[in-house]
């Protein structure tokens, strides 16, 4: 029973996601905000979260508040979504967008530390749990391109604010620590700042952030360049939400196959790829059949960043990993990846966007590895945060 609620907070909490993710650029256009404009509502924002997550996450852990942060997280985030509808002034929808983002921050990573917890021994099927995400994605993303094309982008608004409010009763089942994990191990986010292996891990997950969010945040703008219609798009999520599903499904195998280290690696090299794809793109019905191939890696990329963060925290720390782990995958990312994609978008457009975005990538992975190999970390380090070795 415990399962349960895991997998419906999933179902629910990116079923909300998807009605205004992938819509803010266009909202924002049709405000008439500049690039510089928008570049700053799709980069700063994010920065508070890099801020705000491990602060949260850190609090939780020491305070023993994971609840009522978690709590406090959603039901903000829905009340300034919900005032969206209501403004149109660069400097409001700013002001709402760094509240949205202070307030989520958290809750994406409150909610995979407990689920780890809940399910103990089981965790390699974490996984299996995700995939309520995938669903709540892929089934409410067409209903939400509808209602925005029949009814207005505040209708997306709306909806966010409705599922988010239902799902805050989900949230409050999640139980947040083991007995094994009653007292918090010393230490801090510089514990993680300080260790070799971990900014290197916390770079590669950068780099995957770019990649991944360059198509959320930007593949219906890109779209709309080739005459794109809002169902369309809908439908362009739907059928790389569906090609998530046998990734999360059978997770498990593949983190033990590749370990979650080189799993990351193989994802983040198919990411950079993927972006060359669609750099070279010319037609929706082309990103149709590109969106096949690209549900299969952020889910990838996700399982072994929460994998690694959860086998390298100390006990009682699990929730900062997680909270560092996301901070970078969503914040640092969404604030390079936004900003620059934002300013590529309207001065070299899609393509060229896409193109940039695939070199940062391929070249950063090859940086990252390449520096691993020629130093190497002695094996007889003890550094706490390093439970297990990169594989």
């Amino acid at each position: 029973m415990k399962k349960i609620w895991p997998f419906s907070f999933n179902v629910l909490y990116f079923a909300a996601l998807s009605t205004v993710l992938p819509f803010f650029v266009l909202f924002y256009q049709q405000l008439g905000f500049s690039g510089a404009q928008i570049g700053l509502l799709t980069g700063v924002p994010p920065l508070v979260s890099l801020v705000a997550s491990p602060f949260w996450t850190s609090l939780a852990d020491t305070k023993r508040w994971h609840k009522p942060v978690m709590g406090l997280g959603i039901a903000m985030a829905a009340i300034c979504i919900f005032l969206f509808q209501t403004f149109n002034s660069f400097a409001m929808i700013f002001g709402l967008i760094l509240m949205y983002n202070l307030f989520l921050s958290p809750v994406t990573a409150l909610a995979d530390s407990a689920t780890i917890n809940m399910l103990g021994d089981e965790r390699a099927m974490y996984g299996r749990i995700r995939l309520g995400g995938t669903l709540g994605w892929g089934l409410f993303a067409p209903v939400a391109g509808a209602l925005v094309q029949n009814y207005g982008l505040r209708a997306g608004f709306l909806s966010f604010s409705i599922i988010m409010l239902i799902n805050l009763f989900v949230s409050q089942k999640f139980v947040h620590r083991s007995h094994e994990e009653e007292t918090p191990s010393s230490g801090s986010v510089r514990t993680f700042l300080t260790n070799r292996r971990w900014i290197r891990f916390l770079f590669l997950v950068l780099l995957g952030s770019i990649g991944s969010l360059s198509v959320s945040t930007f593949l219906f703008p890109y779209m709309a360049e080739m005459g794109a219609r809002e169902t369309t798009m809908g439908f362009a999520l739907t059928i790389s939400t569906l090609t998530e599903l046998p990734i999360f499904f059978f997770g498990d195998r593949l983190v033990k196959r590749f370990g979650s280290y080189g799993l990351l690696l193989l994802a983040l090299v198919l990411i950079g790829i993927r972006s060359f794809f669609y750099a070279a793109a010319s037609t929706p019905g082309t990103v149709l059949i590109l969106q096949a191939f690209s549900g299969t890696l952020f889910p990838a990329m996700w399982l072994a960043g929460v994998t690694y963060a959860d086998e390298n925290a100390p006990a009682g720390l699990k929730s900062s990993a997680q909270g560092l782990f996301t901070a970078v995958a969503f914040s640092v990312g969404g604030a390079v990846g936004g900003f620059l994609g934002a300013l590529l978008l309207e001065s070299i457009g899609g393509h060229g966007m896409y193109l940039v975005f695939g070199t940062i990538i391929l070249v950063g992975v090859a940086i990252a590895e390449g520096s691993r190999r020629l130093f190497p970390e002695t094996p007889e380090r003890t550094d706490a945060v390093a439970a297990s070795s990169d594989k």
